[in-house]
């Protein structure tokens, strides 16, 4: 059967519907930087999206090519994942959104290497003939955090943010977002065919002990 980050790591990509304080341990992504408004139809960040779909299933499929990855073992596309933050705003702004700026990302298997990486950029900038370049290969290593199960359309996600900073102040921990440690979002649900109400987004925010 193949490997399943959601099912492994259960910890990091099911919380509970309430807040919970994790360390959550580095990792390697494919990333795509970018800024505007995510539901802009044909835009930045939608261009973004492709691309790490593009090069995320490019490497779970090489082992059907001429292509060999030391270590390879079959695996499920992690879910996609963002963060985000507005420049000189604290708390994010829902109704600004073209004031955004992103980092996407899609977790990779820790048998990945750059040299990996970089053919999977260049394969499948050729055969989905579109350009894949802007993807890069990043660690991200997040730390202390805490997290939540939101339910939801996006535009509601200040009252579950609330709900954590509440935790964090009854439980001796503070919000350390800075310009390094960002308000992260892993999507559990695919926005294109579940309706928003049934929405599951992980909300991750990086903290430290007040």
């Amino acid at each position: 059967m193949a490997f399943d980050f959601k099912k492994e790591y259960k910890k990091f990509y099911m919380p509970k519907k309430k807040p919970e304080i994790v360390t959550v341990p580095p990792a390697n992504y494919i990333a795509v930087r970018g800024e505007g408004d995510p539901n802009e139809e044909g835009g930045a960040y939608q261009r973004a999206i492709s691309a790490l779909y593009a090069v995320a299933y490019t490497l779970k499929m090489s082992y059907k090519t001429d292509y060999k990855i030391e270590g390879f073992f079959e695996y499920v596309v992690p879910p996609l994942e963002g963060f985000w933050w507005q420049e000189g705003v604290e708390d994010v702004n829902y109704s600004e959104k073209s004031a955004f700026h992103w980092i996407s990302v899609i977790r990779l298997p820790e048998f990945v290497t750059q040299k990996d990486f970089d053919w999977a950029v260049e394969t499948a900038s050729k055969k989905k003939k579109m350009d894949c370049s802007s993807a890069e290969f990043l660690m991200i290593d997040e730390g202390l955090c805490v997290q939540i199960m939101h339910f939801g359309p996006f535009d509601d996600e200040p009252a579950t943010v609330a709900v954590m900073d509440e935790f964090l102040a009854a439980n001796g921990y503070e919000n350390d977002l800075s310009g390094t440690r960002l308000h992260h979002e892993i999507y559990m649900s695919d926005a294109r065919k579940v309706p928003a109400e049934k929405w599951k987004t992980v909300i991750r925010h990086p903290v430290k002990r007040a």
